[in-house]
């Protein structure tokens, strides 16, 4: 086994197993996500910011989890839009995770055990806008229906907080760190107890797949 692919998995096995704390666990965190490729992390060395830092100009649309207005109005929102095809519990369609001829067009879960956690806010927001991430080809194929003729923008930027705000702390910070400068981390992300998100597994999966 490749030296890097062995200290990934201890690390992994480590952090699930709660020996590593506070800001040892989310600098390791930091590391790993670096290593699969997922986050365009680019605030190194910088201490984590909370919801209420001032945004970064390439974060135009930051859904901000910690406000609960907008999680409130976020909720009526989702109920009303999004409900119908991920679930009332943000639970996806039955058998979205399934590999078949019908793979993609199950509409995903958005609460922990889905992928939404893994995209960063920009991400999520024209994915909704739109129907498709913003570096996805305009030609590939997109389940999604755009609501850009149906939500507003912050009514969109309202059901992401909403839907974020589902999500336990590991999996906020996780998200978190995919924004620049690591806007929407919880304010004390360093001083409670916390788990990485599902046993590291998308994580090892796209490192694996990045360092080929």
């Amino acid at each position: 086994m490749p030296r890097r692919a062995f200290l990934f998995g201890r690390l992994c096995m480590e952090m699930r197993r709660g020996r590593l704390r506070g800001r040892v666990r989310l600098g390791l965190l930091c590391a790993c996500l670096i290593l699969t490729g997922v986050a365009a992390w680019n605030a190194r060395g910088s201490t984590p910011t909370s919801a209420a830092t001032a945004r970064s100009p390439a974060t135009e649309h930051f859904a901000d989890a910690d406000d609960s207005a907008l999680v409130a109005a976020g909720k009526l929102i989702y109920m009303g839009s999004c409900a119908g095809c991920h679930g009332k519990r943000l639970q996806g369609q039955p058998l979205w995770q399934l590999k078949d001829q019908f793979e993609g067009r199950r509409a995903p879960a958005h609460d922990q055990t889905g992928h939404t956690w893994s995209h960063s806010d920009e991400d999520l927001f024209y994915m909704t806008l739109e129907g498709r991430f913003p570096s996805a080809p305009p030609t590939a194929p997109s389940y999604m229906p755009a609501f850009r003729n149906v939500l507003t923008t912050q009514q969109i930027i309202a059901t992401l907080a909403f839907i974020k705000a589902t999500w336990p702390i590991g999996l906020r910070i996780s998200q978190a760190m995919l924004n620049p400068g690591n806007l929407g981390m919880p304010a004390h992300a360093t001083d409670i107890e916390w788990t990485l998100p599902p046993t590291c597994t998308l994580s090892a999966q796209r490192w694996r797949e990045t360092s080929r």
